[in-house]
């Protein structure tokens, strides 16, 4: 029997640090995250093995990955294939929603 389940943001556990406030909801082949970064947050370069979606709820910033320079801001889609290296600066108070497939 299929499942569908319904999920509010205020009602799942967060996880992080001061710097970001985040909320994962855990699916069978990804995951489905709320990441709210706070201002001046900078995320120093990295990649994943994983594929990754995100899109910029509110907020701005720059992402700077292998390919150049992105403006952060409301409504910006990044498609990361797994291993593109990446780093971000946030410059106001920022709520990205990321889909990250399991590899």
């Amino acid at each position: 029997m299929a499942i569908a389940r319904q999920f509010h943001w205020d009602d799942v556990a967060t996880y992080g640090d001061a710097k970001a406030d985040r909320r994962l909801i855990a699916g069978v082949a990804g995951d489905f995250k709320r990441v709210a970064v706070k201002a001046g947050t900078v995320a120093a370069r990295h990649e994943h093995a994983f594929e990754q979606f995100f899109m910029v709820a509110q907020g701005e910033g720059v992402l700077t990955w292998e390919g150049g320079e992105i403006a952060l801001k409301p409504g910006v889609v990044i498609h990361f294939e797994p291993r593109v290296w990446h780093e971000a600066r946030f410059e106001t108070d920022t709520v990205l929603l990321e889909v990250n497939f399991r590899e």
